[in-house]
């Protein structure tokens, strides 16, 4: 058993080892295949290049050889192509003998060096083999490519010719420019017919270029100098001819158009006018439209120009007429006030910042008067344009606005100091009533007695309205403390004639409820008592506690007593 199993064992490891030689044997020709395909596709560049078609088109360049310059031309193409063919193919086929011999050595990392030196030759030497190519095809194919090329250029100019043709009179003095530029362009097709009759190609190309450019710059002078001439000498003139006589009517009107420099920039125009119309007559176009265009547009604006200064000039009237107004109303309220002001000092005792804000619009106001002289004074010197003055107006009128609210404050609190003293009077006069009712309700009333009380309240209200005839006699007048003492005698004053009042009723309804009670006397002994009791304290004076001793004792008898008192003392 244990000789079956090393058996089989050895039998594996044979057939593993078998397996693997057989694959690296299979990897080893597969990277021969490869390395060879890599050989046979450098053989294969290399037979491209030597049957490239240089000497089939050096063979038609030596057919149409008529100078000297172009045969020296064909035998400098013929010795490059040569060099190639004989020199560098042949390196090239030496470096493709190594290369199969290195696979055969098996030198694979030398093969990898030689195959990258192989492939960079056959880079060069492909390059240089296109561009020689490409010079000789320049010559073999010129005369198809070339003629073609001006068969359309020559079509272009008959077209451009006719157009001329038909619309000189539009291009007016520049005509005979143009048509020496087109005797140009024909002599070039002249030139072109015998450089090609005499196989000199490098001169066509030449010829060919300068017609494409002389063309396509005639294409736009053709285009262009109808309207150039329009705008220069028609255009332009008359528009600077609207413009000075605008210009001259609004000067005789006075409008201070100083700031636009329209002479100046007029001169200006005409110079730049005659310095395009010559670069014109030379065909010299550059620019000469956009140039053209914006100094039109410059005069066209100098219109809205005028337009502004006169709606401006119309605006500017207006604002200064209101606002002269308002400003001499101002002034004049200002200047009243400042007349008055030591006056009203002495009659009243002015506060820090009633003094302050009257200053304040004092200078305000001198100011805004400064500025609306210097900009009227600007605009009748002319040195100011209306569509400025009429803006600085407004921002004038903005600031007089302000300073009138302020001055309405200001006003005001003088307005409420005059206010308060005819008030502090007219209350006085009605204190001083009120007091001479307090002193005379109690006689006519024929109070037996006045408690002290009443006495003192009369002597405080008194006093109170002695203190406003003080304030008002003390000269500057302390409004705030004039007010101060009117609130004062007021709340005195009111309470003295309340306690008067209800002193007088208290007693009346005393004495009629004593007088109404006196029925029930003999009946009841009790009302008896508190009618006795009640005289007295009516004859101390104590009137409302009288009328409280009669009333809680009626109550038993009458228990509607209060309401009946009521109704008797209405009667």
């Amino acid at each position: 058993m244990e000789q079956g199993a090393t058996l089989l064992i050895i039998t594996f490891v044979i057939i593993g080892l078998i397996l693997c030689v057989g694959v690296i044997i299979i990897l080893k020709k597969r990277r021969l295949k490869k390395l060879k395909n890599e050989i046979i596709k450098i053989e294969i560049e290399k037979n491209l290049i030597a049957s490239t078609p240089v000497l089939s088109e050096l063979s038609k360049a030596e057919a149409i050889i008529k100078n000297e310059k172009m045969e020296e031309k064909v035998q400098k193409w013929q010795e490059q192509f040569d060099y190639i063919k004989d020199v560098e193919l042949n390196q090239l086929t030496d470096m493709i003998v190594e290369l199969d011999l290195e696979v055969d050595q098996k030198n694979y990392y030398s093969f990898q060096e030689k195959l990258a030196q192989a492939e960079l030759e056959i880079y060069k030497i492909k390059s240089q083999a296109n561009r020689l190519l490409d010079e000789v095809r320049e010559i073999t194919l010129s005369d198809e490519k070339y003629r073609n090329m001006v068969t359309k250029l020559k079509a272009k100019y008959r077209e451009l010719s006719q157009e001329f043709q038909k619309n000189k009179e539009s291009y007016d003095e520049v005509s005979e420019m143009i048509e020496l530029q087109l005797e140009t362009i024909e002599k070039r097709f002249s030139d072109f017919e015998n450089a090609m009759e005499n196989n000199e190609y490098s001169e066509v190309v030449h010829i060919v270029h300068a017609l494409e450019a002389m063309l396509e710059h005639m294409e736009v002078v053709i285009d262009e100098v109808p309207d150039l001439i329009l705008l220069a000498k028609h255009l332009i003139p008359k528009r600077i001819e609207q413009v000075e006589e605008n210009y001259q009517d609004m000067i005789k009107k006075n409008y201070p158009l100083g700031y636009l420099k329209v002479e100046y920039n007029i001169e200006q125009t005409i110079q730049n006018t005659n310095s395009i119309l010559d670069r014109i007559k030379v065909l010299n176009l550059e620019d000469c439209m956009f140039e053209l265009k914006t100094m039109l547009d410059y005069l066209d604006s100098l219109f809205y120009d005028f337009e502004k200064e006169i709606l401006s000039k119309k605006v500017f009237e207006e604002i200064k007429k209101d606002l002269f107004v308002k400003l001499e109303n101002i002034n004049h309220i200002v200047d009243g006030i400042n007349l008055q002001l030591d006056d009203i000092k002495k009659m009243y005792d002015l506060t820090t910042k009633d003094l302050t804000g009257l200053e304040k619009v004092k200078k305000s106001l001198i100011k805004i008067n400064k500025d609306y002289d210097a900009i009227i004074n600007e605009v009748d010197l002319l040195n100011q344009p209306f569509s400025k003055a009429h803006y600085k107006l407004e921002e004038l009128t903005k600031k007089l606005k302000e300073l009138e609210e302020k001055l309405d404050l200001s006003l005001k609190s003088l307005g409420s100091l005059y206010e308060d003293e005819l008030r502090a009077k007219e209350q006085l006069k009605e204190f001083r009533e009120l007091l001479n009712n307090c002193k005379m309700l109690p006689r006519f009333a024929k109070l037996p007695v006045i408690l002290e009380h009443y006495y003192i309240e009369l002597e405080e209200a008194n006093e109170a309205v002695d203190e406003i005839i003080k304030e008002l006699n003390r000269k500057p007048i302390a409004i705030k403390t004039l007010n101060t003492r009117v609130d004062t005698a007021r709340d005195l004053v009111l309470k003295l004639y309340k306690t008067t009042t209800d002193l007088i009723h208290d007693a009346n309804l005393a004495e009629q409820a004593i007088i109404y009670s006196n029925r029930y006397r003999r009946s009841y002994v009790q009302i008896d008592q508190v009618l006795d009791k009640a005289e007295r304290t009516f004859y101390k004076g104590e009137y409302r506690n009288a009328l409280d001793l009669v009333i809680d004792g009626m109550k038993k008898i009458e228990p509607n007593f209060e309401h009946k008192l009521i109704e008797l003392s209405e009667k």
